[in-house]
């Protein structure tokens, strides 16, 4: 772990003070804050997206998102989180950059404080970043450059038309004089921000940056060359460090504690309980006895030296064992009814064959490299919390709440994030810290979240089991299609228990499925939840998915057809399907259904191209093995070939991955190739080694000895990337969650053609029994 010698630093660098400090300093021009008409303009999309639905829906001024300086150095904030994809910290300020014409050298990032209000919606989750802020941002930028050339028309009295903004300058046609950004940046400064309907937008033909794959990451150097600041680097004047020792069973009730052996530790200076919340509690901590040292080390070994006593409570009986059997059992019987088209029960009595699958995933964690980690300030005086948070206004909102006080006084500042994947958009360890830190009388305190912490205290990724029918004519035509999809649902987390999946859920795989079938029903089996169920990275799409596309193969096996050619079939001609006439509630991942519908025609292209990029149909080697499959999430489409080779004692290994994408118009083809990269090597990690088990209501895995994640040696040896292109008049769409689920049915489908074994639950484990 890195360390920071000069606390001071990351105060002046992240927090909201240190930003407005540096840039003063530097001469920059600090924009007053007004808020751009929100009429319609020619020029601008024809379609729309639910950001207006999110809480504080984008901000599109650039008032709030830029300042220049008098040298021309343009400072951006990125106001959401940045856990590594590049879309926070550098997909977003370069849609910004290219619209004002901004040279790239010139322009520097500054992290925003979790503000709302200030920057509009900051959730970094959903896949969201880009395909609702990419208009906004182009606003932002075209109001800038629009700002710089009538400031600078000002200063040459000329027509505002005979001047253009180009590569960091203002030219005037006529006299081919020249001006800086930085020349006329105080004078742009005391416009106001033009009308919306009034902004000139570049043609797209004409960006520099925005499509290009050209710009890196921003933090790519710091963060692989150890010079990144995470929220576990950060240190300040007179902190104290505290571990947590939390109910190892959910909603479980502390007895009674023995801190005098913890005492003994040197370094440790004071053990008290931390107040919990009854379940369901949101993002608020379990609570638990926390131990407060003058280092992580003494804290951890004073924690140690606790002797507790918990009352394990309701939950202590939670066995995975016993409850697979029991979801098995639930999903055997009719459940609760999602979607209903056609008449399943007379097509599944009128059949030629009926096919029967039934797939099993567990419980798995998010494992980021970085564990959990905040620091807080607490006086009288408000708040301020330094931490790697995926929903740092939401964090503002929710420490606020938990401390009593408005939420004016409270500041964010947000780090790097080590990893993110759903876990960090829950803030219960910054709360965490804030209330030890307000016990402590204003002291700061670091509160750290150790491997065992992170994988026994997780918000899960729900366990599942899923069944599905299928209704086979003389044909072999599939024409009835029954699934039932039985998981503990993520609103437990929220409120009581409904014990059936919600819309929300259903909707990732079960209800909106975009077969051409006549006769379909959709159903849910109650699953009471016994640990805390949040979401992960492509949430229930993973199960639901895998269930899908691993039974798609099933059909072609059993019928004799070939994996693509069945998924064709079943796909059916191009068309939108709209579920919404068969569904009491469908989920379209927050966006309109009219910008963002079904559409087959865009499914079956990536089918297409990911197996003819593969060279599906090839000869390959003895033991190898292609696999296919392919899904709709977080509105865009994808598919994947997985190309496995399976030694004879049973090891395996692969060689090849080819997956397609239709994300919509793309603004960084680098990080979306590199996002799909990594869901490769992360999907692989759920299919060989994610598993998370409970015996007596405690998790059974402690740390990478027992939970494992994808080595090196392990990954994928060569993974190709290929994205449908499209103009910017089609929307675009989710990157960073959609390459997960096609992943594990597609190598499962291969490990079935190179073996004939047909694994339906996960994980698969180092080796394969043949």
């Amino acid at each position: 772990m890195s360390h920071i010698d000069n606390p001071s630093h990351i105060v002046e660098n992240v927090s909201r003070r240190g930003v407005l400090k540096g840039v003063v300093a530097s001469g920059a021009v600090i924009l007053v804050a007004r808020s751009l008409p929100a009429q319609a303009a020619g020029s601008l999309p024809k379609y729309t997206t639910g950001a207006s639905a999110m809480p504080h829906g984008t901000v599109n001024d650039p008032h709030i998102f830029v300042a220049i300086d008098s040298a021309g150095l343009v400072t951006i904030v990125a106001a959401r989180a940045e856990m590594g994809t590049g879309a926070a910290r550098t997909s977003l300020p370069m849609i910004l950059a290219d619209e004002m014409e901004a040279d790239w050298a010139r322009v520097r990032i500054v992290q925003g404080e979790g503000n709302e209000v200030k920057y509009g919606n900051q959730d970094t989750d959903g896949s969201r970043s880009v395909r609702h802020w990419l208009w906004p941002m182009r606003e932002c930028g075209a109001a800038m450059r629009m700002m710089l050339e009538t400031a600078a028309a000002a200063r040459w009295g000329v027509p505002v038309e005979e001047v253009e903004a180009t590569n960091h300058e203002i030219v005037h046609h006529g006299s081919g004089r020249r001006l800086g950004y930085g020349a006329v940046a105080a004078d742009a400064a005391k416009l106001a921000t033009p009308a919306r309907e009034t902004l000139r937008f570049k043609d797209p033909a004409a960006f520099r940056y925005i499509g290009t794959g050209s710009i890196p990451a921003v933090d790519l150097f710091n963060i692989t060359t150890g010079r990144a600041i995470y929220g576990q680097d950060v240190r300040l004047p007179g902190m104290k460090y505290a571990v947590i020792a939390r109910p190892p069973v959910l909603n479980g009730k502390l007895v009674s504690f023995d801190a005098t052996e913890a005492m003994k530790v040197p370094g440790v200076e004071k053990v008290m309980e931390l107040k919990g919340w009854t379940w369901p509690a949101k993002f608020q901590p379990l609570g638990g006895i926390a131990v407060i040292a003058r280092n992580t080390g003494a804290a951890i070994k004073g924690r140690d030296k606790l002797k507790i006593v918990w009352d394990d409570g309701e939950h202590a009986s939670y066995n995975s064992d016993s409850y697979r059997e029991a979801m098995k059992a639930t999903a055997a019987k009719p459940g609760q009814v999602a979607r209903n088209e056609g008449d399943i029960d007379a097509a599944m009595k009128g059949a030629a064959k009926v096919i029967t699958a039934e797939y099993y995933l567990p419980h798995i964690a998010h494992a980021t490299m970085e564990p959990l980690a905040a620091t807080a300030v607490v006086t009288d005086a408000g708040a301020e919390i330094w931490s790697s948070v995926q929903s740092p206004g939401g964090t503002r909102d929710d420490v606020a709440k938990t401390l009593g006080l408005p939420v004016e006084k409270v500041v964010v500042n947000n780090m790097l994030l080590g990893g993110g994947f759903g876990r960090k958009s829950k803030c219960d360890y910054a709360q965490e810290a804030a209330l030890l830190s307000k016990a402590l009388g204003g002291t700061p305190v670091k509160v750290i979240w150790t491997r065992e912490d992170d994988l026994q205290h997780d918000y899960l990724h729900t366990v599942a089991w899923q069944r599905i029918d299928a209704a086979l004519d003389s044909n072999n035509k599939v024409i009835g299609w029954r699934h039932r999809s039985v998981a503990p649902s993520i609103w437990s987390t929220f409120i009581p228990d409904p014990k059936h999946l919600q819309p929300l859920e259903t909707s990732m795989g079960l209800i909106d499925m975009p077969f051409d079938i006549a006769n379909i029903r959709c159903e849910t089996g109650e699953a009471a939840a016994h640990t805390r169920i949040g979401w992960f990275r492509s949430v229930i799409n993973i199960p639901q998915g895998f269930a899908v596309q691993s039974f798609a193969a099933e059909l072609a096996a059993a019928t004799g057809k070939d994996q693509k050619e069945m998924l064709l079939e079943l796909i059916g001609p191009p068309r939108i399907v709209d579920p919404r006439k068969s569904v009491k509630e469908l989920w379209n991942y927050g966006e309109p259904f009219e910008s963002y519908p079904i559409d087959t025609g865009r499914l079956a292209r990536v089918l297409e191209l990911a197996a003819e990029k593969a060279g599906w149909g090839r000869k390959l080697p003895e033991g190898h093995g292609l696999g296919i499959a392919v899904h709709r999430s977080f509105v865009s489409y994808i598919a994947t070939v997985v190309e496995v080779a399976v030694n004879k004692d049973g090891s395996w290994s692969i060689p090849r991955v080819d997956t397609a994408i239709d994300c919509g118009f793309h603004v960084n083809p680098e990080r979306i190739t590199s996002q799909i990269e990594g869901a490769a090597v992360m999907a692989l990690g759920i299919a060989k080694h994610g598993a998370i088990t409970f015996k007596n209501g405690r998790v059974q895995q402690s740390n990478f000895n027992d939970y494992q994640v994808v080595r090196i040696s392990e990954a994928p040896k060569v993974t190709n990337v290929y994205i449908v292109p499209a103009g910017i008049e089609v929307p675009p769409s989710g990157v960073g969650e959609p390459g997960v689920p096609p992943f594990a049915p597609a190598l499962c489908n291969a490990i079935f053609n190179a073996t004939g074994k047909r694994i339906r639950q996960l994980p698969i484990g180092n080796t394969i029994a043949i």
